[in-house]
């Protein structure tokens, strides 16, 4: 009977290792899985400051063909990001607006949309905008990337 009862349960010996075990693999995962966070903002960045980049050359774009009025010290490019998603009158037609943008996109990385924005005139080394136009966009966010730059000269 004494001996059922000493085979019952783990050894101190036993929980400790395994302990120790599930130790090791929680602090391998949570590294990995905020990697995995930051890999999946940086492509939503990527992706949000591509379609604004498009779009933005799309104006251009129309605006060389004639398609859309150019504003004299525009140089061809919006005058601000709103008016992308907002509509510029088409040249020739009463009630069309010629969109480039359904939204704003989110900054994953600032969680807002406020993007830092550059024009034709700004030297492009300095993160101010002359607010002139709207040539390029970028985050306002400083952080570092996975492969070390800044997400903010991307």
């Amino acid at each position: 009977m004494s001996r059922c009862r000493k085979d019952r349960g783990f050894t101190l010996v036993e929980l400790i290792v395994t302990v120790t075990i599930i130790a090791i693999i929680t602090g391998l995962a949570i590294p990995l899985t905020r990697n995995t966070i930051k890999r999946e903002k940086e492509t939503d960045l990527r992706i949000a400051l591509r379609e604004m980049r498009v779009a933005i050359d799309k104006y251009k774009e129309a605006s060389d063909k004639g398609q859309i009025q150019q504003t004299l010290d525009g140089g061809g490019y919006p005058a601000k990001l709103q008016d992308l998603v907002d509509g510029v009158p088409q040249v020739g037609q009463v009630d069309k607006k010629l969109k480039f943008l359904r939204r704003i996109p989110l900054d994953p990385m600032t969680n807002s949309t406020e993007w830092g924005m550059r024009s034709v005139q700004d030297d492009p080394k300095v993160n101010s905008w002359g607010g002139q136009n709207v040539f390029d966009v970028y985050t306002k966010s400083e952080g570092i990337a996975l492969d070390g730059t800044k997400y903010s000269e991307w």
